[in-house]
Parts: structure tokens; C-alpha cells; sequence
């Protein structure tokens, strides 16, 4: 005989009143959800940078690094150097690399000689305390206590470490221990814009959050060495543009007045990476330290034909170009004054159009990550020194731009908020 087992379906069926309690949590789920978000975009509310103490003029680099590295006899190398140096656009750097340094560490001079373990422990002690201090400028423009920072996004292309610098600044800063930190890693050249989106999406998703973005970087101590006979040209263009800081910004949604004071909004971002450029800008990090793969040459001509179409793309939602590139204001990373060059000449943009970048460029060199927050601080300043005048004529709409590693274009959108 078979047996057959009938069981009611109402067995499996939900009842109406758990029915009526699912409905009721969903709506519950939604409310909640409703109310973890901001009302408005996330804002930029303030800036600040720093610098190591060691500042280095270009027109002293050569002889300053030939004599440290030992190579004055190679007359040859150093007249390479100079040329390069003259050639990047830039008047002095700062950078963590001294003398002393270099007395107390000589296997950082033989690019044959391992000395990642070194390089490493240097930029650990260094990089908390200067992006330390780029965020104390930062928090102290924008007005409130750092315990009222709730997250923090920390950029950076220097350094290997667990627990990272992250939490040494959450700690110098003395923010709360429930602070929520994110890293951006290796980024490089996009690390200040892809750090600023991430920023932008915690503040527009988590309703009165204050987030803290620092950018710091070191390079100067991950790629020193001394060029050989067989240098390549990368070697000599990295020594000659490269300098170290640190930028940090405050970002938040739903300004609070009288006390916040925004400058622009977030609008939109946007990130593209263009297939089969992998090998047009890269860093690799090996026993004797960085080791940069920039394809100069290529790079600009590159920019050239694929920034417009880029940008294009990313801006048709908004439809604010149709006054031509020129009616936007630029934030745009500084990596050397032929990208730059390529950006006027592919924008046909107009000889001031990208001035803070080239002074950033002249008075820095190229920081890498925190480069872009620099550029961003130059505009910022010039806005709010204009704040008492009517701005008239000045454009409301504006685009940051940084270009890096992938190869990759990082694009965000800004409003000028007084404008509103």
C-alpha cells in the first residue's frame, strides 16, 4: 500500500496578520531608508594643503641631486636633467627626500640594492603627520569641531601597511573612535578626484555625515635613486616633476547656516577608462623601490583626442556646454605642462582658463593624488576673496578633471553654490 500525506496548503501560506507585519516592516525598511539621505548634493565646504618643511628650486635640483647621488662626473646625465627641468613648468618642490636622509639611508642612491623595507618604514613615519596637517587647515576653515567629522576617505599611492595611515590620522586628528574610514589605493594621478567621489556619494547617502577626504603622498621617497648610464627617460622626467603634500576637504550635504560655508556642489561624477591604455602610465613597486612607466610621448597626444569626447559624454545630462567649454571653469590636475597644453588645444580654451593649474604646477610640481585638491584650493580662495563682490560674469558651472593609471579620466561636476 502506498501512504499518501495531504498537507493543507495553509500550512505554508502566510496568515493575514503576518502578512500585515511583513507590509508593515517593508514600510518601516523604506522609511528608514528615506531618512538615512540627504535632502541635497554633497558640498565642498572647505580645503586645506600641505608640504613637507624641504623646498628645493628648480634651477638648484641638478646640481643639488647630482652632488647628493654622487654622480657630478656624469656630466652627460646632468645636462639631460637640466634640460628636462627646464622644460616641466616649474619653479621649486617640496619633497620629503634630504640630505641627512640620504647620509643616514645610502641604499636608497643603488636602484640595484633592495631597499622597499626602508622606503616603506620612511613613508609610514612621514605621510600620517603631513596629511595630519593639510586636514587640521581643512577642519579649521570649515568651522566645527573634528569630532563632528563622521567619515573619512584616505587617498594614497604611497606606502604598503596594515593598519594603514588612515587611522594614525583618524588618531592624530582626535576623531571619534566610530569615525568610518575608507582607503582609496594606487590611484595615483586620480587618487584627490576618486576620493572626492567617494566622499560625495557617503555624504549624499547618509544624512548629516561630515566626511573628511585627505590625499597625501610621498613619492619623492618611494622612486629616489640615482640615474645610471642606462637611465631611461622616464627616470629623468620623474626627478624633474614629481614633489610631495597633502590635500584634505570637507565635504557635506545640507549645509548648516550660519556656520558652513559652502562653496560648490557636487554634482555629478563620472569615470572612464579607456581600453588598451594599461601601459601608458604605470608605477611598479620593486626591491629597489618605484619604478615609473610614464610613455611621455604618447600620453599628451592621447589626452588630445580622448578628453572631449570624455567630457562630452559625461556633461550631456546637464547640458551646460552648449556655451562652449570656455563659459565652464576648470579644476584640472596639473600632471605636467604638455597635458596641460592638451587640454587648451583640445578645448580651445582661452589662455587663463587653466591658470591655477599651471600655478600649482610652478609652485609644487606634479604631487600626484593630492595635486587636484590644490588646483581645487586655488579656485576656492579666489572665490571666496571675490565674496563680498557680485562675481559678475564669472561662470557658475565647472568641471574637475584628473587623469591617471588605467589609463583613466575621473570627472566630477561642480556648481557654485552662491549662485543658487
Amino acid at each position: 500500500m502506498i501512504a499518501i500525506t495531504c498537507i493543507a496548503f495553509s500550512s505554508f501560506w502566510p496568515s493575514s496578520r503576518t502578512m500585515e507585519t511583513i507590509g508593515h516592516t517593508a514600510l518601516q525598511v523604506e522609511k528608514l531608508r528615506r531618512e538615512q539621505r540627504a535632502n541635497g548634493p554633497a558640498c565642498i565646504l572647505a580645503v586645506g594643503t600641505a608640504n613637507p618643511e624641504n623646498c628645493i628650486t628648480q634651477d638648484n635640483y641638478t646640481d643639488w641631486y647630482f652632488e647628493v647621488t654622487k654622480s657630478d662626473h656624469l656630466t652627460h646625465l646632468k645636462d639631460i636633467m637640466k634640460k628636462t627641468c627646464e622644460k616641466m613648468g616649474v619653479k621649486k618642490r617640496y619633497i620629503h627626500v634630504t640630505e641627512e636622509l640620504l647620509r643616514d639611508h645610502p641604499e636608497l642612491l643603488d636602484p640595484a640594492t633592495p631597499s622597499i623595507d626602508t622606503r616603506l618604514q620612511l613613508v609610514a613615519a612621514a605621510l600620517p603627520d603631513l596629511a595630519a596637517a593639510a586636514a587640521v587647515k581643512a577642519i579649521s576653515e570649515w568651522g566645527r569641531p573634528a569630532g563632528d567629522i563622521t567619515h573619512l576617505v584616505f587617498s594614497t599611492s604611497s606606502g604598503a601597511h596594515m593598519p594603514g595611515a588612515d587611522g594614525r590620522v583618524a588618531s592624530i586628528l582626535g576623531l571619534r573612535p566610530t569615525v568610518q574610514r575608507t582607503a582609496v589605493a594606487f590611484q595615483a594621478c586620480t587618487g584627490g578626484a576618486a576620493a572626492l567621489r567617494v566622499a560625495k556619494d557617503i555624504a549624499e547617502n547618509n544624512r548629516g555625515a561630515r566626511v573628511l577626504v585627505v590625499c597625501a603622498d610621498a613619492l619623492s621617497v618611494m622612486g629616489f635613486h640615482a640615474l645610471g648610464e642606462e637611465a631611461r627617460p622616464d627616470g629623468f622626467l620623474a626627478h624633474a616633476i614629481f614633489g610631495d603634500g597633502a590635500g584634505a576637504v570637507v565635504v557635506g550635504a545640507d549645509p548648516v547656516a550660519p556656520g558652513e560655508r559652502p562653496v560648490f556642489e557636487m554634482v555629478l561624477t563620472a569615470q572612464v577608462t579607456l581600453p588598451g591604455t594599461e601601459k601608458f602610465i604605470s608605477c611598479d613597486y620593486g626591491a629597489g623601490g618605484l619604478v615609473y612607466n610614464l610613455a611621455p610621448p604618447d600620453v599628451p597626444v592621447f589626452v588630445g583626442e580622448n578628453i572631449e569626447p570624455c567630457l562630452t559624454e559625461a556633461l550631456k545630462p546637464l547640458g551646460i556646454v552648449s556655451g562652449g567649454w570656455n563659459s565652464l571653469f576648470w579644476v584640472v590636475h596639473p600632471g605636467s605642462p604638455v597635458i596641460l597644453d592638451s587640454y587648451e588645444k583640445a578645448l580651445r580654451l582661452e589662455p587663463r582658463k587653466l591658470a591655477a593649474s599651471h600655478r600649482v604646477l610652478s609652485e609644487y610640481g606634479n604631487m600626484v593624488g593630492p595635486s587636484v585638491i590644490f588646483v581645487l584650493d586655488e579656485v576656492v580662495r579666489g572665490r571666496r576673496q571675490e565674496e563680498e563682490g557680485e562675481g559678475v560674469g564669472r561662470p557658475e558651472w565647472g568641471v574637475l578633471v584628473g587623469l591617471g593609471p588605467g589609463f583613466t579620466v575621473e570627472m566630477m561636476v561642480l556648481q557654485e553654490c552662491s549662485n543658487k
